[in-house]
């Protein structure tokens, strides 16, 4: 799609330091900043290695503070606000333009006749920068003047120079940075100039969201070396941040193999629905918007390098890792949705290998300890990821090798796992403990679980019966008993019907509430997969029409639905504040974005209209053009105007667009 902006966004300060813009390396890495060039989070900077890949991110290097000389006059191009709430200087209204070619930002500073290009990518698969400067037109030439900011920190972090003494010695075209004796060694390099050392704290940079955020929002970073460089018209300029020393300053290849791998994963994409016998859609003529989505769809694919082959996915950018929850409802939109079912089965072999006591993990923590276990639904979503990948591939090996654990995980929830997880007398699951936060309304405070459902939660019962279905349609496939698993089915089945409230004419949300015999009939949207999930139904068509109608009413909005209806009195319609204010309400109301595939998904099932659905969706081909630009947000407040909160590029929510896009299309068919 066309992401293309002009001075009437790029020259006022206000909207450029909004919008953000986001490359990433595919093994947990990226660079991340705004179009203003100012600083506004904690987790902006030009490089934020993956020093553990995917884990152990760190801020490297910081930003870059670019001034021109040109034909006597000085413009700066950069731009920082300070503590004292000063903006100085002003370079955003050096830009006269912004756009993202792919996913590779690019900048134009209009400076008198001159006018310099900048664009910044990442080397995939390596902790490598690229930031490239062209002169593109000028009368003269032009000198540029370029002061690189460092930083060693945990990407969560805040850092606060002192006396801080960081060891930067000069080598070949560069300099090599090792903030302390033990620390990775990171290199910064131009591939023409004058360098000149330097070792200065800039002190009191004003990081603005992290103070909505209710977080510290002062920061200091370290000006450890000044690229002097004279550009003739035509030429090019590139500086290199990375933490090899061997990486090449050759920016004109690394650009051009940027590109193809962008122009590949479009090829492989059209093939993929060109050739695959079950959906022959039209790639070619998509919407431009969702040939973008292909693209950011694979910056969330990265690298689990401690096993062969390993993937897995990123939940979201700029603060999370890969959770086994985000991963497992994001497979199908990111991997089989983009024609990359390979991918997909890697990351299916990668999660079988943490399977312990018939669960997936919850979350792989950044720091490297042993992962958590603490999801009742992760573990059941593989299982729909395991049967949407076996459609799209006919892959009966995958489902041989994986079956001994896949009954390793029903025998676990029959008899009883973690967090008294087990199979009821009525054929549903049960799940929860005090103090537990288990399904993905999952905000705790201190030992506050603001949403704890303990009972039996309606989609986890959906999901359970849909594995349970699955591994009957496996155990088929391949030749071994199935009568058990369709037994369990039938009894998840008549167990169902009890979450039907007549009186509200929906669902209940939980039954046996806080384990007493109390059902919760609040109005969230998990009864939406009772209808979205390709199943036996499990209700009447009048049921279904009746839960659609419901959360059409009370939770759509243009960019997903609401986690509780507006008409109950714990509703927030702001998402916002420090982190109390925002976890008591992250499932109170805050829109999220993934639940607007399910609802549209549900939508055609029982309306059976795709242009309704198509205009259900196009809302978020808008979104793309704000926030997180190219991708998609994690959650929106409840309230009009639903501002974009969260993550700037969530992968689920990304994924659940995508995938719901070719269904409409299939539909057509």
């Amino acid at each position: 799609m066309s992401i293309n902006f002009g001075r009437e966004i790029c020259g006022d300060r206000t909207k450029s330091e909004e919008y953000e813009w986001l490359v990433t390396n595919g093994i947990g890495g990226y660079a991340s900043g705004t179009i203003s060039g100012m600083l506004t989070r904690r987790y902006h900077g030009l490089l934020v290695g993956a020093l553990k890949p995917p884990l152990e991110r760190s801020l490297l290097v910081s930003k870059l503070d670019e001034t021109i000389k040109y034909r006597g006059q000085h413009y700066p191009l950069h731009t920082n606000r300070w503590s004292d709430g000063s903006v100085e200087p002003t370079g955003y209204q050096n830009i006269e333009g912004f756009a993202l070619e792919g996913n590779i930002p690019k900048w134009s500073f209009a400076c008198a006749d001159a006018l310099l290009q900048k664009r910044i990518w990442m080397q995939h698969g390596q902790n490598t920068t690229y930031i490239q400067y062209t002169l593109e037109r000028g009368s003269s030439p032009m000198m540029l003047s370029i002061q690189a900011l460092v930083n060693y920190r945990d990407y969560h972090g805040n850092t606060i120079g002192d006396n801080w003494q960081m060891q930067v010695d000069r080598i070949e075209k560069g300099v090599c940075i090792r903030a302390f004796p033990t620390a990775t060694p990171f290199y910064l390099f131009s591939d023409r100039g004058d360098l000149t050392l330097a070792h200065d704290w800039y002190k009191g940079f004003y990081l603005a969201i992290e103070r909505e955020r209710g977080l510290s929002d002062r920061e200091d970073h370290l000006h450890v070396v000044t690229f002097d460089v004279k550009l003739e018209v035509g030429e090019a300029l590139t500086i290199l941040a990375s933490t090899d020393a061997s990486a090449s300053l050759d920016s004109k290849v690394a650009l051009q193999l940027a590109r193809d791998r962008e122009t590949k994963l479009l090829e492989t994409w059209h093939s993929f629905y060109s050739l695959n016998y079950f959906s022959k859609i039209s790639t070619q003529s998509a919407p431009d918007w969702i040939k973008q989505l292909v693209l950011a769809a694979d910056q969330f694919i990265v690298d689990r390098p401690e096993l062969d082959n390993g993937k897995t996915i990123i939940a979201g950018y700029h603060w999370f890792s890969d959770w086994g929850r985000d991963t497992m409802i994001s497979l199908s939109g990111l991997t089989l949705a983009t024609g990359r079912p390979e991918i997909a089965r890697s990351i299916l072999l990668t999660f079988a290998q943490y399977l312990d006591r018939g669960m997936l993990p919850n979350r792989f923590p950044d720091v490297g300890e042993k992962p958590e276990y603490n999801t009742v639904d992760a573990t059941l979503w593989y299982f729909e990821a395991i049967r949407a990948y076996h459609e799209a591939t006919g892959d009966d090996q995958l489902l041989e090798h994986l079956f001994p654990a896949l009954e390793e995980v029903i025998d676990w929830h029959c008899q009883g796992t973690r967090y008294n997880i087990h199979l009821d007398s009525d054929g549903l699951l049960y799940a929860g403990e005090s103090g537990v936060q288990l399904t993905w309304m999952d905000a705790k405070i201190g030992d506050w679980v603001v949403t704890p459902r303990i009972g039996k939660p309606i989609e986890i019962n959906v999901l359970w019966y849909c594995a349970l279905e699955t591994m009957s349609a496996i155990a088929q496939k391949i030749g071994k008993p199935h009568d058990r698993y369709e037994k369990l089915a039938d009894q998840a089945r008549i167990g169902f019907q009890q979450f039907w409230n007549p009186s509200t004419g929906y669902c209940y949300d939980v039954l046996n509430s806080d384990g007493t015999a109390c059902h919760d009939d609040t109005l969230r949207p998990n009864q939406i997969f009772a209808v979205s999930l390709p199943i036996s139904p499990l209700l009447t068509e009048v049921q279904q029409k009746s839960i659609v109608e419901a959360c059409g009413r009370s939770l759509l909005t243009s960019y997903g639905l609401r986690s509780l209806s507006p008409d109950h009195p714990d509703y927030c319609g702001h998402y916002g504040g420090d982190s109390y204010q925002r976890d008591s309400v992250y499932h109170q109301g805050t829109v999220w974005g993934w639940l607007l595939g399910a609802f549209i998904r549900s939508h055609l099932r029982v309306y059976q209209n795709p242009e309704q659905a198509h205009a259900i969706l196009q809302p978020m081909s808008h979104h793309m053009q704000a926030g997180g630009l190219g991708s998609l947000s994690e959650i929106f407040d409840g309230d009009a105007p639903m501002r974009s909160r969260g993550c700037i590029a969530q992968a689920w929510t990304v994924a659940e667009v995508l995938q719901t896009w070719i269904f409409i299309e299939n539909s057509k068919r």
